[in-house]
């Protein structure tokens, strides 16, 4: 199939390829059937240094662009994996970067981008407030050179791959805050010292092998220099990242797409049903062929939305819109891609249906589909804000 449209960082490209290509299909299926983390297709990837793609090259890191992090997340997508066991490191890097201390980014992003270190996890979610995160309940309560922990996080993906977690918690209580988003604020916890004083992380299966965690905190005491930035303004940190981590996975649904768009394309070649090639039939052409417009329409303003955040302009619109659209581009491509495939597209020698259960977290998270035009109709539209 000719997709030879401008494809930028092709040496990136290549290189994430190849590195892809040491790890196919059967080794994606058997991680998704024992639920297990993809941990050497990871360290591959760090290996290469792509994980430390955004860390500056004055602690060891390559310094690149947004855009091109994203590439590498669309490759690996395209190649039919699943950069979800690793991306969080790359969007969670940034709130370390731009509002952690000297001594925090001195004393963390060497081993991150050497790989000595994993961060993966990202404790914001809980099972009472979902997408409401300035009503999130667990507590940091200062108690001299430390902090006391208390609560709950849900949804929390590789807590138990990870070395370090990133962690959204209320440090004054919601009735004392002039606005609802102030008194929030971000640590960086070290997991290893953690786990057992008052730290417990469980296991959640889910329908995708993204190794999902519940996390509970029991008065788990932390240092106070745990604390990124300033106190009780975590929730403005976390809101500065969502454009990244949007921007970034939009990338990988795009990758998602091509994924879909090339297999169905070689197996409608391929097929032959009542003597001609299944993909002779517009009920098979017409599917792929509009899902391949709304991927290429999807992959500009993803495009778009990277190059404002790498020109250190407002993106948020952008970022949004790229999510929603890549989201159901990546979606439209899943289906039409199931349905050339017919009943084969179940058995999961293909890969079809692994690949269609992941794409489907696209719509749900790290926002939804309704929550994305929420956003648009107040922020783009200025039409009064329903929630």
């Amino acid at each position: 199939m000719d997709m030879a449209l401008d494809r930028d960082w092709p040496d990136i490209r290549e290189a994430v390829a190849r590195v892809c290509a040491d790890f196919p299909g059967s080794y994606w299926r058997e991680k998704d059937a024992a639920q297990a983390y993809p941990a050497e297709f990871v360290a591959a990837l760090t290996d290469g240094g792509w994980l430390a793609a955004l860390i500056p090259e004055e602690y060891g890191g390559a310094g690149l662009p947004l855009r091109a992090a994203a590439v590498v997340l669309e490759t690996i997508h395209a190649c039919g994996g699943n950069a979800g066991a690793c991306h969080a490191q790359m969007y969670i890097m940034g709130a370390l970067l731009r509002h952690g201390s000297a001594a925090q980014k001195a004393r963390w992003l060497p081993e991150l981008a050497a790989g000595a270190l994993a961060l993966q996890a990202f404790g914001v979610t809980e099972p009472t407030t979902g997408s409401d995160t300035t009503r999130l309940t667990t507590r940091a309560v200062r108690d001299g050179a430390s902090y006391r922990v208390t609560g709950q996080k849900v949804w929390t993906s590789r807590a138990l791959q990870s070395d370090l977690m990133l962690l959204l918690a209320r440090t004054t209580p919601l009735e004392d805050c002039a606005k609802r988003g102030d008194g929030l604020s971000l640590f960086l916890i070290d997991l290893r010292a953690a786990r057992g004083r008052g730290l417990e992380i469980r296991p959640l299966p889910a329908m995708i092998n993204h190794s999902a965690t519940e996390v509970f905190f029991d008065d788990l005491v932390i240092p106070a220099d745990s604390l990124v930035g300033e106190e009780g303004k975590g929730f403005r940190y976390v809101l500065d990242g969502m454009n990244a981590e949007r921007i970034l996975l939009s990338a990988e649904a795009v990758g998602d797409a091509r994924w879909f768009l090339e297999t169905a394309s070689a197996y409608a070649r391929e097929r032959t049903v009542f003597d001609r090639p299944i993909g002779a039939n517009q009920g098979i052409q017409f599917p792929l062929a509009r899902a391949c417009a709304q991927t290429e329409a999807a992959d500009l303003m993803a495009r778009k939305a990277a190059a404002l955040f790498d020109a250190g302009q407002t993106c948020g619109a952008e970022a949004n819109m790229a999510k929603l659209l890549t989201s159901e581009a990546a979606w439209a491509a899943g289906e039409a891609c199931f349905q050339t495939f017919g009943g084969f597209a179940f058995a999961r020698e293909y890969d079809v249906e692994r690949k269609w259960r992941e794409t489907r977290l696209f719509q749900t998270a790290p926002i939804s589909t309704n929550m994305v035009l929420a956003y648009i109709a107040q922020h783009v539209l200025d039409i009064p804000r329903s929630y």
